[in-house]
């Protein structure tokens, strides 16, 4: 528990909240029967994940927007938490869920985050309204709100103004803000990376305002989620969404079970196949099964993978939440441009020669390392590369794996990991000797 203690605190957990969670670990790991099957370390293991699980809440927290009604969510939260990026995250979050959102400036001591607003629904093709400066906030929300039907709006998020610290004129403000519109949801805005300071803020708007839930930005920084555990033990509120990114599909429903198993390395498969399941078509999926299997998959079909793997974010967090692999990934190298001298090539080929690898002569291959800006070996590399990988591929998708089979699989492995270093890496192993030399006995080595 001394381990499980210090842990916590480096990772900036709330000092209340390790003492509160050591203890319950510690009532139910004392006296506890072990499992057979089961290691006494497995079972501490096991007890610490119910523990984490149930002081975030225990399940994922309900948000439900009733259809083809006009609902307002509210967004609070310290300046530079990330208010304005995030209101553009769930816009676009809610637009895939067929709502129309409208984004409502109710920022008025800053121009900039005005602008910064419009930018943000240009980039998701949301709508952005504002009346300047000028005006009072609670003015230019009802005039939001009179002007969503006639825009085709069903929903508005206000993004409302950040403060240095907890200011009582402006926190009056929020409360006459929240009795003029009456928002289904209000939503404390808090960087994952404040760690203790999230928690200070969470409490001050919670008893001042009130809130509904918490939304983690800036959860994908070098921030370890203490500010996870601290602001749902102290304000009782759950979290409900968390920033994973830059971009505007990076956001994620908070559940908790899912968190702690990333917490303790334990992967998160649920959530990868989901971000699949929003990538990858069922029907497009049994196409390129189909392809697989008789050895009919083409650069083409190739270069639209890589693509939809991008879609689902970087390299780094999908491998994070595959079971096992969250150690491994702090110590590899991921670079997710990696990918790019390969998509250039390519490219650069015409749509008969992706379709067709084996027509492609030296008098091509010149002219797509040209239009690559890469070198003739190079593009001999991927189409050797890639005629490994697709006959692998068709061998494991036929069940047909055997001694050969999985030369060849150390053989991809090998060309897949070695980028462009012509497969060296596996094909160019050590052979051992068919036939051993005789040793040499004394008699030789007196002749000698």
């Amino acid at each position: 528990m001394r381990e499980v203690r210090i842990a916590l605190l480096d990772a900036d957990v709330n000092f209340k909240v390790v003492k509160e969670f050591t203890k319950a670990v510690t009532e139910k790991a004392v006296g506890i029967e072990t499992l057979r099957a089961v290691r006494p370390a497995q079972q501490i293991v096991k007890i610490v994940y119910d523990e984490l699980v149930r002081m975030m809440g225990g399940t994922a927290a309900e948000f439900h927007l009733a259809p083809k009604q006009l609902q307002v969510i509210l967004l609070l939260g310290l300046q530079g938490s990330g208010k304005t990026t995030f209101a553009g995250k769930l816009a676009r979050y809610c637009q895939r869920q067929g709502f129309k959102p409208m984004l409502v400036a109710c920022d008025i001591y800053r121009p900039a985050a005005i602008r910064q607003l419009h930018v943000v629904g240009e980039a998701i093709g949301v709508p952005a309204f504002d009346l300047g400066t000028e005006r009072p906030v609670v003015e230019i929300a009802r005039e939001a709100i009179a002007a969503a039907p006639s825009m085709g709006c069903d929903l508005l998020i206000l993004d409302t103004a950040g403060r240095l610290h907890v200011d009582e004129v402006k926190m009056e403000e929020l409360v006459q803000l929240k009795k003029a519109t009456a928002p289904k949801y209000t939503f404390l805005v808090a960087d994952a990376m404040t760690g203790q300071d999230a928690v200070n803020s969470a409490a001050s708007f919670h008893q001042g305002v009130g809130i509904d839930g918490v939304c983690l930005t800036k959860i994908d920084g070098d921030a370890r989620g203490g500010a996870a555990l601290s602001i749902r033990a102290v304000t009782q509120r759950p979290i409900c969404f968390v920033g994973t990114g830059e971009r505007p599909e990076d956001l994620e429903f908070f559940h908790p079970d899912r968190v702690a198993s990333r917490i303790l390395g334990m992967g998160d498969v649920l959530s990868l196949v989901e971000k699949a399941q929003e990538t990858i078509d069922q029907s497009e999926a049994l196409e390129l099964q189909r392809k697989l299997k008789r050895e009919e998959f083409s650069l083409q079909d190739f270069l639209d993978q890589m693509k939809k793997v991008k879609k689902m974010g970087s390299l780094t967090s999908i491998i994070k939440m595959i079971p096992g692999m969250n150690a491994a990934a702090k110590d590899m190298e991921i670079d997710d441009d990696a990918f790019k001298p390969m998509e250039a090539i390519i490219n650069s080929m015409t749509p008969k020669e992706r379709g067709n690898v084996d027509m492609i002569n030296g008098v091509r291959r010149k002219r797509i390392a040209r239009g690559s800006g890469t070198d003739p070996a190079d593009v001999n590399s991927l189409l050797k590369e890639f005629r490994q990988m697709r006959k692998l591929m068709s061998q494991m998708m036929r069940g047909g794996l055997g001694a050969r089979g999985g030369a060849l699989a150390h053989a991809g492995a090998g060309a897949g990991a070695g980028g462009f270093n012509h497969g060296s890496g596996a094909l160019g192993a050590k052979m051992k000797p068919k036939h051993r030399r005789k040793r040499k006995t004394r008699k030789d080595k007196k002749r000698r």
